[in-house]
Formats: C-alpha cells, structure tokens, sequence
C-alpha cells in the first residue's frame, strides 16, 4: 500500500511525507507536521492511549489528526461484527476492536487534542456493497446491469437515516478529527 501511494503521489511528494512504522513508535520528529491521517488502522491498535499520544507528539501546535474508522456505537452492527468476525478468516476478533464514540473522544481528549468531531456515516448500502474484501458475495455486485445507479440510491437513503432523530449513532463508518492547541 505504501508502494502504490507513493506512486500515486509522487506529483506531490515534496509535500506530503509517508511512513512505514510501529503506530506505537512513530519514527517521526516531535512536532513536525501538520496533518496526520489514519485510515482503517486504529481499529488494529489495542493501546489507544499510547496511538493518540504519539500522534499528538509529531503534530506541530494547531496540527490536525482525521481518522475514518470503524465505528461500533450500534447494536445491529455489533451483534453482526461479532458473527462476521468469527466467520471470515480475514478478520481477527481478538485484536481488531471498532470505534466507540464513549471509548474514543475521552482518549482523544486525554492525549491533549481539542474540538474533536465523531461523526458515523454509512449503513445499508456500506454494508451490502463495500466490504467486497470481506464478504466475498459482495464480488458479484459489479456484474448486476445498473450496480452503481442502486450503489448510489443506496447511498442517498444512508444519508437520510443517519439524519433521523436519534440516528446519528448508526453508520459503521466513523470520521473524526482532533486538533492540538496552538498553545
């Protein structure tokens, strides 16, 4: 993956720097950059505490930390990781654990990040058509006449349940943010 980024970015490569590394160790200076982005690793990460901390120790004062991630904060989701987990052989159920909004803003906040934002998306049309890695059925989608007219009627109606009263919580698929203060 860190090959095929680099080839994509390579445009840019004075800009943005990527690294291969323990998330618990980043070989990265104290304050030196002014993003960080994590997508689909934390939920790999036991130790939040220390993740988060790292993160903020490379962030330069007013550097952003954006993650999308897993989210775990719906019943229905969790009751379906759970037999999904044990099923499939390309998930580990004793050390991959999904966000929880409860579990990760107070990390967050412990580390020292500020104006922090959780917010879920993606439902129904996430869950039938974009875990084709995992649910091998899935695979099949791209052969029915019109998949990506129903991918997107799938998509418009995730945005209208996220929306409900008292639905915020039901994505599984979580995007957050965390700034460290200026000062």
């Amino acid at each position: 993956m860190l090959e095929a980024a680099q080839h994509r970015l390579s445009s840019c490569a004075d800009k943005v720097t990527l690294v291969q590394g323990d998330a618990l160790n980043i070989p990265i200076q104290d304050g030196s950059l002014d993003h960080v982005f994590m997508f689909g690793g934390i939920h790999h990460v036991n130790n939040r505490e220390k993740l988060f901390s790292e993160i903020y120790r490379i962030l330069k004062p007013g550097g952003r930390f954006i993650f999308r991630e897993l989210a775990d904060d719906f019943w229905l989701w969790k009751g379906i990781r759970k037999v999904v987990y044990r099923l499939s052989s390309a998930l580990d159920h004793e050390t991959e654990r999904p966000l929880r909004l409860e579990e990760t803003l107070p990390v967050l906040h412990e580390a020292g990040f500020k104006d922090m934002t959780y917010r879920t998306f993606a439902v129904l049309g996430f869950c039938l058509f974009m875990n084709s890695d995992v649910l091998i059925f899935n695979r099949l989608f791209r052969f029915v006449p019109g998949i990506s007219w129903i991918v997107k009627a799938f998509i418009a109606l995730d945005k209208l349940l996220i929306r409900l009263p008292g639905c915020q919580k039901i994505g599984l698929q979580v995007i957050g943010s965390g700034t460290k203060p200026k000062s």
